[in-house]
């Protein structure tokens, strides 16, 4: 049995098949404020952000970067916009694109999620969890993907 970390999929597997639909996507104007409502709201830790309304990708941010570039700086979450904060350069794959090659580009930019675009917009998201349902649903990492909120 093949691992994540090998890249074993099934042949020729799409990340359409693998990633998380209807992502959240947040202009880069709104607020840190903004983006942690709707994250617990909707119980997810990633938004994509993307310049004005209907606009391109142009960033994604994580819980994670809210409090380390907002909360620990002592910054004001109702003032910074997520523009001032989210990770400008954003890696992302198309619906049709091989499942192999998100693995690759997770291993070689260390990162845990990519966006998924399709005519310039937003159409879902790859995490390293939805990769580990995919591949080994008894995996640590697919169990804990899975599990409800412990709010």
């Amino acid at each position: 049995m093949g691992s994540l970390i090998t890249g074993e999929f099934q042949m020729a597997q799409m990340v359409r098949e693998v990633m998380t639909e209807e992502p959240v996507v947040l202009e880069d104007t709104a607020t840190v404020f903004d983006a942690a409502r709707s994250m617990r709201e909707g119980d997810f830790g990633t938004v994509i952000i993307v310049k004005g309304r209907g606009g391109s990708v142009c960033g994604v941010v994580t819980d994670r970067d809210i409090v380390v570039r907002a909360v620990a700086e002592g910054r004001d979450p109702k003032s910074v916009t997520l523009g001032e904060i989210c990770t400008a350069e954003v890696t992302t794959v198309t619906p049709e694109e091989p499942v192999e090659k998100v693995v690759l580009l997770m291993r070689q930019r260390a990162i845990r999620r990519v966006p998924v675009v399709e005519g310039g917009k937003p159409v879902g998201v790859v995490s390293l969890g939805d990769l580990a349902m995919e591949k080994d649903e008894g995996s640590t990492l697919a169990d804990i993907s899975a599990a409800p909120p412990n709010n």
